[in-house]
């Protein structure tokens, strides 16, 4: 899960409907600490309808529920027996760093691969720091 909080689906919602929440967690990456304080802050958000509320609290259970799910499958490829799944992860980060350098030196537009990169570095490093706090 290393998509920023404004990017998830309550950080989307409560951005669409006025809320100053995500003005100030926006950058923040989701975690069940960071997701833990925004359900305090819609429960306090005077700016938001009753019915606002419920269904912003319904998308926050949802983007819990995906990153669970992702730690989970990310622990099973750690468990697998197979070499490539538990692999991946670094083998993508090398990928697309070596991408990145062969495009910057033949000075190739680097807008989409650079997005990329830091999705995956967000993504491995956030993802392993997580892992090694849950054991």
């Amino acid at each position: 899960m290393a998509k920023k909080f404004k990017d998830t689906k309550v950080g989307k919602f409560l951005l669409n409907n006025g809320s100053g929440i995500v003005n100030t967690l926006g950058d923040a990456l989701p975690s069940n600490g960071v997701l833990g304080i925004v359900k305090g802050l819609i429960d306090k958000d005077e700016t938001l309808s009753p019915e606002d509320k419920e269904k912003a609290l319904k998308l926050l259970e949802i983007d819990i529920v995906e990153m669970q799910e992702v730690t989970k499958r990310w622990e099973a490829d750690l468990n697998s027996d197979n070499k490539l799944s538990k692999n991946v992860r670094p083998l993508t980060l090398i990928f697309f760093s070596v991408a990145y350098v062969v495009g910057w030196y033949l000075d190739y537009s680097l807008e989409n691969i650079t997005g990329l990169l830091s999705l995956i570095v967000g993504a491995y490093f956030g993802g392993r720091s997580y892992e090694k706090t849950r054991r």
